[in-house]
């Protein structure tokens, strides 16, 4: 069957079940949600006084009964970092666990080292918002029997809020945490800034383990986590190394083509209607689009124009922003820099926040809803303003939905950036590799050659015009391009599916099937 895309989409696959195909990013939202089942928090209990700490994270994982068949989840908020979730699938491994569903809200470099786990079948099932590297090529050479499930964070958050993702073991690294399993990640050491991916996890979990390098007295202060939800507490010599959190893609850029593009996108945010007292707005990690906060900044100091909130994963500079009071408050689901967590910690408008309230479509209040700009990032975008965060141009899994059809669906004004073309691969096409974020959630399309806006924004583009921005027809800018280029070789594929891509609400926008070597 074809979903409204035109993308095929195949009625059942064995392992999953039926796929509902994507209709629309409001279609099933606007027949309500009421009929969605929802999952209540898991009951259990301990007694007066008893004994949550463990000697090891061998025997926490011992303790909490690991059967085969089970679904284990880990949080990513330590990034390239991590140090934890390699070592307890090592851990099942060895206790001869097989057949695992691993249930992470991402997947870095630092978990290459699972690859041998699929090999052997530890783990035959995976969810996860971007999978990258070794593990991502494996994938994508049909390394699993049952496709991987691609998810925006505020689809994970669904997922598990409403059962289809049902967690056994949520294992969640913390940077102090005391013997109850109060914890957070503000603190210690190892501190990474918030741990807001992982609480809808351990509130749903059938048993959780909070795993710290920093065992404090009780309480730990703050409480991110609450001990109500923990059920072991083990003390490891490290969980990480929160020196990787940041990478070069999560500072700005110093290259001139990506500082002229953010200039660009800039001044279409300054012209667009939106830019005003009281707006809120949202900036990808990447160099680029960090760039794009920057000219903000200096346009804000110059109109005298004081933001509401920023949102989403939050660099230091949205901290210098936030202490300059040009916004009055952040809201953080994940710290791309570990230098946030002074910030977290210590000022009141810096606010922790879970993915469910971050992104989740089925409730009534998540935050994508009230942002009016957000600046995002792309890998490939098609005429149709369809684009693709997950698969490189030679077709293997390469990145992450994260919250990029999450903040699009919501925000007033979506706004993509990147160049034209990269190491003479153009990145405007007729057809995208893998529709992550429909076109109809993009507004405009930011290049170093002009600026796309999309055809169902007329008012929009009539603003840009009149502001006197360099505006090109996206169809144009693709053959331009083409012609700069040279049209690449079409990736050839086998028709084994590799790879699912949900919606934010659950419908399948596209697969991704294994590139044929």
């Amino acid at each position: 069957m074809k979903n409204v895309l035109g993308r095929d989409i195949p009625e059942y696959i064995e392992g999953i079940g039926k796929l509902e195909p994507f209709q629309g990013a409001w279609t099933k939202l606007k027949k309500g949600w009421m009929d969605e089942p929802a999952v209540a928090i898991a009951t259990k209990a301990k007694l007066p006084h008893e004994n949550k700490l463990c000697e090891s994270l061998e025997e926490a994982i011992i303790k909490a009964n690991p059967v085969n068949g089970m679904t284990i989840s880990f949080h990513h908020h330590l990034r390239e970092g991590d140090d934890v979730i390699v070592k307890c699938i090592s851990i099942l491994s060895n206790l001869g666990i097989n057949s695992i569903t691993l249930a992470s809200s991402s997947l870095t470099t630092a978990h290459d080292g699972l690859v041998p786990y699929i090999q052997d079948g530890t783990i035959t099932r995976i969810y996860s918002s971007g999978i990258r590297e070794k593990l991502g090529k494996a994938i994508s050479k049909g390394i699993l029997d049952i496709p991987v499930i691609i998810q925006s964070h505020g689809g994970r958050a669904r997922a598990i809020r409403t059962g289809k993702i049902k967690i056994d073991l949520a294992i969640i690294s913390a940077s102090a945490a005391d013997c109850e399993g109060n914890a957070t990640g503000a603190v210690g050491k190892s501190a990474f800034g918030s741990i807001g991916y992982s609480m809808v996890d351990v509130e749903h979990a059938m048993q959780s383990i909070i795993v710290t390098d920093n065992l404090v007295d009780y309480p730990c202060i703050p409480i991110s986590i609450a001990q109500n939800f923990v059920d072991y507490v083990v003390k490891v010599d490290s969980i990480g190394d929160p020196s990787k959190i940041a990478s070069g893609t999560t500072r700005i850029t110093k290259s001139p083509m990506d500082l002229r593009i953010a200039q660009l996108a800039a001044n279409v945010i300054e012209h667009s209607g939106y830019f005003q007292n009281n707006f809120s707005f949202q900036v990808g990690a990447g160099g680029a689009t960090l760039a794009v906060a920057k000219f903000i900044r200096d346009k804000m100091k110059k109109k005298n124009i004081t933001g509401s909130f920023m949102l989403g994963g939050i660099t230091s500079y949205c901290v210098d922003m936030l202490n300059e009071n040009l916004f009055k408050a952040l809201f953080d689901v994940q710290s791309f820099d570990a230098a946030v967590s002074s910030s977290l910690l210590n000022n009141k408008n810096h606010i922790e926040v879970p993915s469910t309230l971050y992104a989740n479509p089925f409730n009534c209040g998540c935050l994508t809803n009230k942002l009016d700009i957000v600046v995002l990032g792309v890998l490939e975008i098609d005429v149709d303003f369809n684009v693709n965060v997950i698969t490189s141009s030679e077709g293997y899994i390469t990145g992450a939905s994260g919250g990029h059809s999450d903040t699009a669906s919501g925000a007033k004004l979506a706004v993509a950036v990147c160049p034209s073309f990269r190491g003479r691969i153009p990145i405007i096409k007729k057809r995208v590799n893998t529709i992550v974020t429909p076109g109809e959630s993009i507004d405009v399309l930011v290049t170093e050659r002009g600026i796309c806006v999309n055809p169902n924004n007329k008012d929009l583009e009539l603003r840009l015009r009149k502001a006197g921005l360099n505006i090109r027809d996206i169809h144009d800018l693709e053959i331009e391009v083409d012609g700069i280029t040279g049209i690449p070789e079409k990736i050839q594929f086998t028709d084994k599916i590799v790879g699912i891509v949900e919606y934010r609400d659950g419908t399948i926008i596209d697969v991704i099937r294994q590139v044929k070597e």
